[in-house]
Parts: structure tokens; C-alpha cells; sequence
């Protein structure tokens, strides 16, 4: 038997909870979840992608004081049917990526967009499947 068996849901612990709830529900599309409030006081609203099965706990605990997200420090990434396609989808959100996209020849690619609070997101577009005929 393992030790964990699988990964249920990350963390990230933010400032403002309302904002970045709208950011990962609007401009992302995942599904909120549940939402709650912990016994110590944080609150929480979990969030699902529509093909996964882990969440990802935005959680809002000002006692502990301001979160300063560094650079470069973590991202979540998720798959994209087109970057480009996703690149018109942020545009209606005053939105665009903060690095790329970067484009591969065999049609796979990704690129970075800034969630509020400073964390990093990845989108990534699959490479093309080859067809049966080997074109």
C-alpha cells in the first residue's frame, strides 16, 4: 500500500478572496465547488476544471497577514483546446498572456496569464495527434 493514495486538492492563500473567486469562475471557467469557512477562520471556496478531479482551496485568513506572492514562485496549469482561441477569451476581460504564447511545430504551445494576488498561470495547447495515415 502507498503511502497517499491521490492528490485531493492545492492551496493558495490570498488577499482578496472575492476577486480572485471572480478571476478562476469568469476568466478561467472552473466550477466553484463548495465554499466555506474553517474552524480557525480562514474562508474557503474550492474550485474544480471541467475533465479533473483535484480542486484547487483559494483561502482568505487576514490574520496571518498580507500575502506578497514572489516571483516565479508557483503556477497551476491547465490545457487549452487553442492558445490562440484563449487569447480572444481573455481580450473580452481586458485580459492578455504575460509571456507568450510559444508555439512548437508540432502544434503544441503554451503561454502565462497573472491571476489577481500574483500567481502565475499556465495554459498549455496539446500537440496535434498524428492521423492515421501518418500525415
Amino acid at each position: 500500500m502507498a503511502p497517499v493514495r491521490r492528490l485531493l486538492h492545492t492551496r493558495y492563500r490570498v488577499n482578496d478572496i472575492e476577486k480572485t473567486a471572480a478571476f478562476y469562475r469568469d476568466v478561467l471557467g472552473l466550477a466553484e465547488v463548495r465554499r466555506h469557512k474553517s474552524p480557525r477562520g480562514s474562508e474557503l471556496v474550492f474550485f474544480k476544471a471541467p475533465e479533473s478531479d483535484e480542486t484547487i482551496e483559494i483561502c482568505s485568513f487576514p490574520a496571518s497577514g498580507p500575502v506578497h506572492v514572489q516571483a516565479d514562485l508557483t503556477h497551476l496549469a491547465f490545457e487549452v483546446d487553442s492558445l490562440e482561441e484563449f487569447a480572444r477569451h481573455l481580450e473580452k476581460f481586458g485580459l492578455k498572456y504575460s509571456d507568450g504564447p510559444t508555439l512548437k511545430p508540432d502544434g503544441g504551445g503554451f503561454a502565462f496569464i497573472d491571476a489577481p494576488e500574483g500567481y502565475e498561470i499556465e495554459l498549455i495547447q496539446k500537440a496535434r495527434q498524428p492521423s492515421a495515415g501518418g500525415y
